[in-house]
């Protein structure tokens, strides 16, 4: 199974920058495993170039921040597209001068490209996405050895249920 995994947020712009830190993290854990069917990378955009990215692969893990109403920033949540489509979306699911994550993957079904069946998203509740700076604040860093552990086993399992 062909597995992408995008870290999502700009990395100069405090907690904005959490989803690319943990796909850093889980590429540095990966790279002693050799696994070849496991391509990790990082990305600061949504809508159209993000489904872009996903073609030709069979599943697609993000991770990316979060800003929800009263949200507890380092709070972690596991979404689905329908998660991401009937609620507040993470910080790089949609731009403003694009379509939303979903209706972008339903348009590039619709035109026949070969797009992942499974997405699942990862996305860490940040207190500050608005400040320069290259490190997340206290609460959301310490969600980073978390998340990264959680993307890890979830390539673990995908990978023991295609070997059985």
């Amino acid at each position: 199974m062909k597995t992408l995994v995008i870290g999502l947020g700009n990395p100069i712009l405090t907690d904005d920058g959490v989803g690319v830190k943990v796909a850093y993290a889980v590429r540095d854990a990966l790279a002693s495993d050799g696994q070849d069917d496991v391509t990790v990378t990082e990305a600061s955009v949504g809508g159209l170039r993000l489904m872009e990215m996903m073609v030709g692969y069979d599943r697609v893990i993000l991770i990316d921040a979060i800003q929800t109403p009263g949200g507890r920033p380092g709070a972690i949540h596991r979404l689905t597209l329908d998660d991401v489509a009937s609620a507040v979306p993470t910080q790089h699911s949609a731009s403003t001068h694009d379509m939303n994550l979903p209706t972008a993957l339903e348009m590039g079904r619709r035109l026949g490209l070969a797009l992942p069946e499974t997405i699942e998203i990862f996305a860490i509740e940040a207190k500050d996405v608005v400040t320069f700076g290259d490190t997340c604040t206290p609460t959301v860093a310490a969600a980073i050895p978390i998340v990264t552990e959680m993307v890890l086993q979830t390539l673990a399992l995908a990978e023991s249920a295609t070997t059985r």
